[in-house]
């Protein structure tokens, strides 16, 4: 019984090792909603499996299997970063959404933005014309731009509406915004690997998904076949959406940064 009596005269449990073992729990539940319904929760089981078996071939005497865990569990880690590097980027994507992080960000509404762009999709949408909008919000989307022509021109209705006609050159792709401009024109985006959407959902709406999945950005979706408008965020889907619920979910996503407030002062610094 000396293992009881050593459990027993430990020190008693003070406030700071609650508030360490809520922190644990916490960062434990965290981890594992991100990793539901992913990749990382096969790998998580493997890697748990691995565990049970080192510590189990310990206390049986295995030698030969415990020497062999422990040299080879290195390599694992590595290959785990590689396979999981989507997992892992999201995850810190999500982190970085955090409440706290929410108060270091200077954003307000801008409704010029929101009414050039409902007024545009809400053209596209009357003519069933196949569009896809990209609006960057606190996140970076500067890999995608370089993929894509280079405009850096203001937002406007007009402009909008030609790049995505069908005798445009640069219909083909995906138009992102910065602020109050568009800062390129036939973007590539990465199509979502989601295997749960479903096969009516063609690649405009994969890469709507796969572009939101890996940041916070809002993507904007006309489908051709339809003329149906959708908004993608955090990897998922609004479709259809009316021309007022549009301006509506719009005015709470679209946001302008301080992005617009650093252009404006270097083009005066300029003239």
């Amino acid at each position: 019984m000396s293992w009881l009596d050593s459990l027993l005269a430990r020190p008693p449990v003070t406030g700071w090792d609650l508030l360490d073992i809520a922190i644990v729990a916490l960062v434990v539940y965290e981890v594992l909603k991100l990793i539901r319904g992913t990749r990382a929760s096969q790998m998580a089981v493997a890697i748990g499996a691995i565990v049970a078996v080192f510590y189990g071939s310990r206390a049986l005497g295995l030698e030969t299997v415990t020497w062999l865990i422990r040299n080879v569990v290195g390599y694992v880690v590595f290959a785990a970063i590689v396979l999981l590097q989507t997992d892992i980027r999201r995850a810190l994507v999500h982190f970085g959404r955090g409440p706290f992080f929410r108060y270091l960000r200077r954003v307000e509404p801008d409704d010029d933005v929101v009414e050039e762009l409902a007024v545009a999709l809400e053209t596209l949408a009357g003519k069933q014309i196949g569009a896809l909008v990209v609006v960057e919000r606190h996140i970076g989307l500067r890999n995608h731009i370089e993929s894509g022509i280079p405009l850096d021109a203001v937002l406007t209705y007009d402009l909008l509406v030609s790049l995505f006609q069908p005798t445009s050159p640069l219909h083909d792709g995906a138009v992102i915004i910065q602020g109050d401009r568009i800062a390129a024109a036939a973007c590539f985006l990465p199509l979502s690997a989601n295997p749960r959407l479903t096969r009516e959902l063609g690649s405009r709406h994969r890469a709507a998904l796969g572009v939101t999945e890996e940041n916070d950005a809002v993507a904007l979706e006309v489908s051709e076949e339809t003329g149906s408008i959708s908004v993608v965020l955090d990897g998922r889907i609004e479709r259809g959406l009316s021309p007022d619920s549009l301006r509506a979910r719009l005015r709470e996503l679209v946001k302008r940064t301080q992005h617009r407030t650093e252009r404006r002062m270097a083009a005066a610094t300029m003239d």
